[in-house]
């Protein structure tokens, strides 16, 4: 059995065939946490999850690019769909949460790669993404739900975000989709955080060492994500990446490990179970 405990089965790139793929994850045994980026897809995966008994599950939050600031121009993403919200809908968001099969708050965090030119527009463009990130964090505390962080060009800032807002510091958190140094890996490990990988580390990165992070990354905090529809595994015929090709990257892990692939995937899923409460 395999988790891939960050998908976007959810996202529009889906609608055609969803059910089709759902059928190909649970019948080689993989379960699957689909992760909201916004109100609509946080949605979506809740509707997933109540309509299979199990096996899939969600996770909802308002991700920091979806966050319409009016200080930075983005195109829609044809594989999300329409996603950018004014503000964030606390009781909305809540509310979703009602459902059992609602298994975390995420993605949610701070993301600096698109961001305004000026000095004063990107430290508002910042502050804003940090109040965004307060709500949300006071909404996974007040439910006792575990974060999906989201983090890009932004682990110093994150970081301290979390030192200096210590009452809401989750207890139980993930790193989801970990490009940074191993400086900043070992910060996130401190705070008892869990590291997601994903096709991403089959990438070249200048500045990253994505073996050397998977080395440092002790075996009980390793999680195993595929991030589909997006980062397909070398090697994949497809135009689409799916949960079917988390295998890939449990592999790769055991790899860089130097342990058994079929113990990879029982210490990855347990680790999934163990901060999801599955």
């Amino acid at each position: 059995m395999l988790i891939d405990t960050h998908a976007h089965l959810n996202f529009v790139a889906f609608d055609k065939d969803r059910e089709k793929v759902i059928k190909k994850c649970l019948d080689n045994d993989i379960w699957v946490i689909n992760v909201g980026t916004n109100f609509q897809t946080s949605k979506k995966a809740t509707e997933v999850a109540k309509s299979y008994p199990e096996g899939m599950f969600a996770s909802i939050g308002l991700h920091p690019i979806n966050l319409d600031t009016g200080l930075v121009k983005r195109k829609i993403d044809e594989l999300e769909g329409k996603s950018f919200e004014n503000e964030f809908d606390y009781d909305r968001y809540k509310d979703l949460a009602e459902s059992k099969k609602v298994l975390a708050i995420g993605e949610i965090g701070l993301d600096y790669y698109w961001k305004p030119k000026t000095a004063k527009k990107k430290e508002l463009f910042k502050q804003k993404q940090k109040e965004l990130l307060f709500k949300q964090l006071t909404l996974a505390k007040e439910l006792g739900l575990p974060v999906i962080f989201h983090c890009r060009v932004a682990h110093q800032d994150l970081t301290t975000f979390l030192l200096e807002n210590l009452d809401i510091k989750p207890e139980k958190a993930v790193i989801h989709s970990f490009v940074g140094n191993v400086d900043e890996l070992q910060k996130y490990l401190d705070f008892g955080f869990y590291i997601g990988f994903n096709g991403i580390i089959f990438k070249n990165i200048e500045g990253i060492n994505f073996k050397e992070n998977i080395k440092k990354t002790p075996l009980n905090r390793i999680l195993t994500e595929t991030d589909s529809p997006y980062l397909i595994p070398p090697g994949v015929e497809s135009e689409r990446n799916e949960p079917l090709f988390i295998e890939y990257i449990a592999k790769e892990i055991a790899e860089t490990k130097n342990i058994d692939y079929d113990k990879m995937a029982e210490i990855t899923t347990e680790n999934a179970q163990k901060l999801f409460s599955l």
